[in-house]
């Protein structure tokens, strides 16, 4: 694992990269609220996608400062994915991944400022995989992103995956939404992360191969 200091947004955000030998694709990680590049979940996700030969970044969305803060920036979808677009641009640059394809993952709020930040660069990501998202709160992007889209909730996290459906039904782009047995929200069940991970790696290694 290696460390970047990703200067993005008016913020200097760490960020751990991992890029296994012969990796193809990489994908950008976006946390949800109060949650971290440190994150559990998304790092288990990470580790599934770094066996199957994708490179993995995940970085920090907030400065510690701005972490500690009531509500304000952990849901600003506009300024985490100014953020993200940054990232996407640092990496498409930077020499250990600049010739990988490239997808984003985005968690909880983290799913929609990756999808605002894929209609930013439509060029740049190749695909697309929300888990437990909130792609609703990616608004008028929605429209506007390009590329293939996985969508994936809980059985038990009803209210989520009306949400999601509701988006699916107006992204443009080729998407499909998936819903994991006998998981909650947080995916806390025994499988069911391992799944979750199963399923962004078959996703991402489609898209990302092509």
């Amino acid at each position: 694992m290696t460390q970047l200091v990703l200067d993005t947004a008016g913020a200097h955000l760490d960020a751990d990269v991992v890029v296994p030998d012969g990796a193809y694709g990489v994908v950008l990680f976006a946390h949800g609220s109060g949650s971290s590049r440190h994150s559990p979940r998304n790092r288990a996700v990470a580790d599934e996608l770094n066996r199957r030969g994708l490179a993995t970044v995940l970085m920090d969305l907030l400065t510690a400062e701005e972490d500690r803060a009531d509500g304000g920036p952990r849901f600003d979808i506009v300024l985490l994915a100014e953020r993200l677009v940054g990232a996407i641009d640092r990496l498409t640059a930077e020499p250990s991944t600049a010739r990988l394809a490239l997808g984003l993952f985005g968690a909880s709020t983290g799913g929609a400022a990756a999808l605002v930040a894929a209609a930013a660069r439509p060029s740049a990501v190749r695909a697309v995989v929300c888990r437990g998202g909130r792609p609703d709160l990616a608004g008028a992007a929605l429209v506007e992103v390009r590329s293939p889209t996985l969508l994936i909730v809980g059985e038990f996290d009803p209210m989520v995956a009306d949400l999601n459906e509701r988006a699916r039904n107006v992204l443009s782009a080729p998407s499909e939404m998936r819903v994991v047995p006998g998981a909650s929200h947080l995916f806390e069940e025994p499988g069911t992360l391992e799944e979750v991970a199963a399923q962004a790696a078959d996703w991402f290694t489609g898209a990302l191969r092509a």
